[in-house]
């Protein structure tokens, strides 16, 4: 499916393009109007896999029975989801793992069909099933993608279903190697620039982002059941579960974020000279990833670190400002 194409009107296809939708609401512009159409039609076709995944594994499905029905799982949503209320129930627990299991199946069938041909497969002739999943066969085939990145994204939303603590950092940005870091390798395999340097700074940008996004998220994440900031932090700060369940974060709490912002901010300008080691519009869509995360500590930080109270989102002028100042310096 195309950026701009329109899916035909079934419930699945419906949520299919609700699902790109989505691609509004992030940090950073995921596919930008000055990128050729073919890498703006690649790009959307990552974010579509990688958001049906978080998606299936947060309980944020629009239609999810269909969804189960499509993949030919053998499991029925709960009829009483929990998932904006709190930790899910066992059964929600269960439905997600055989969700995300009948996904990884569809992804081996996006390989297969990739393999035989470039042509994007039509329902019913036994290639993926999901209309998300049929976007990413003409990409794989293009670029000779290999599995590992997706099912590293499809394993950390395994992850979310059973650990919702993190003990120490280096715990979550183990975390982050499978939530993040593959989005940024396929970004690079998709431009043909990838090479080791390259992909070690993609990763500090990637973990950067997701650890960014986590603080803008606490609220919304402990109503999940989770919390993402390190235990050890929590313990340091003298900060509990109670005080983030508050209306609004106390000083204790806005110490705590205050010092994962600046832990964010160094991680994010370790990776940030990525963007120095390529040119044309590469480096400016590297540039817009960049600054997203840098314009979202910018909006924590306006806050007061009062992450509880509202979503910190970033400023889009600030935003354009500091990727304009990014791609001309090259980091």
């Amino acid at each position: 499916m195309s950026a701009s194409a329109q899916p035909s009107d079934t419930p699945v296809n419906r949520s299919a393009g609700q699902t790109l939708d989505k691609a509004g609401a992030e940090n950073f512009p995921v596919a930008p109007f000055f990128l050729p159409a073919a890498w703006r039609d690649d790009l959307m076709a990552v974010y579509g896999f990688a958001r049906l995944v978080d998606d299936a594994g947060d309980g944020d499905l629009a239609d999810p029975a269909g969804t189960a029905t499509l993949l030919g799982v053998d499991s029925t949503p709960p009829t009483t989801p929990s998932a904006q209320s709190g930790p899910p129930t066992p059964q929600e627990v269960a439905f997600r793992l055989a969700l995300l299991d009948g996904l990884e199946h569809d992804l081996d069938r996006v390989f297969e069909t990739a393999l035989r041909s470039a042509a994007t497969p039509q329902p019913g002739v036994g290639g993926p099933r999901h209309p998300l999943m049929r976007a990413l066969v003409p990409l794989v085939h293009r670029h000779g993608l290999t599995p590992e990145p997706f099912r590293r994204l499809i394993e950390a939303n395994r992850v979310d279903q059973t650990t919702a603590r993190y003990a120490t950092y280096d715990d979550l940005i183990g975390y982050c190697t499978l939530s993040a870091d593959p989005v940024g390798r396929l970004v690079l395999a998709i431009a043909g620039v990838s090479t080791p340097e390259r992909i070690a700074l993609s990763d500090a940008v990637c973990s950067a982002l997701q650890v960014v996004e986590h603080l803008q998220d606490v609220a919304e994440d402990l109503g999940r059941g989770r919390i993402y900031l390190p235990t050890e932090d929590l313990e340091r700060f003298g900060v509990t579960e109670a005080d983030l369940a508050a209306p609004s974060a106390d000083g204790a709490v806005r110490e705590l974020i205050a010092f994962e912002v600046e832990r964010a901010r160094t991680l994010l300008d370790r990776g940030a000279p990525l963007v120095g080691t390529v040119r044309g519009r590469l480096r400016l869509l590297l540039a817009g990833f960049t600054a997203g995360g840098y314009a979202a500590l910018a909006a924590v930080e306006d806050a007061g670190y009062d992450v509880l109270a509202h979503q910190a989102k970033p400023d889009k002028r600030r935003l354009a400002v500091k990727a304009a100042a990014i791609f001309a310096k090259g980091r």
